[in-house]
């Protein structure tokens, strides 16, 4: 190698690429890693919810095992989480259907579709925990 090209190999004091430590997290960018999170949690979720219907077909002592893992604290909190899921997917997604039809892409309606979103999510899985609590005779919170 000549001493010309070596010292164009040599290192430049340039700026590195942009990280992820120098960009404020956006809405837009929360909700995207968000989404994909969820639809994680679905899916394992979705595992869970073969398990009990397997469970429920094969004995009452192996129901019982997988109702008894579900009514724990820790089961609980993954139902909620797995509720929560499910209706962020969905708000979620009606959301990026909006955006497939050209509407909403100013930066206005995407931070708005965005908190309405979050708020819309919480208060369906508020609903749905609630009804179902209610259903149940308040058992979902019980110890």
């Amino acid at each position: 190698m000549s001493e010309k090209s070596n010292n164009k190999l040599k290192k430049v004091d340039r700026p590195t690429s942009p990280h992820l430590t120098i960009y404020k997290p956006q809405i837009t960018s929360v909700l995207s890693i968000t989404h994909r999170i969820t639809g994680v949690f679905m899916t394992v979720g979705a595992f869970v919810l073969a398990a009990w219907v397997i469970a429920l077909g094969e004995s009452y002592e192996m129901y019982n095992c997988v109702a008894d893992i579900l009514s724990s604290a820790v089961g609980r909190i993954f139902l909620l989480g797995w509720v929560f899921a499910l209706f962020f997917h969905l708000c979620n997604g009606v959301r990026h259907l909006f955006w497939d039809a050209g509407y909403g892409f100013s930066i206005r309606a995407v931070n708005i579709s965005g908190w309405l979103t979050i708020l819309t999510s919480l208060f369906l899985t508020y609903l749905a925990i609630s009804c179902a609590s209610h259903q149940l005779g308040g058992y979902l919170w019980q110890n």
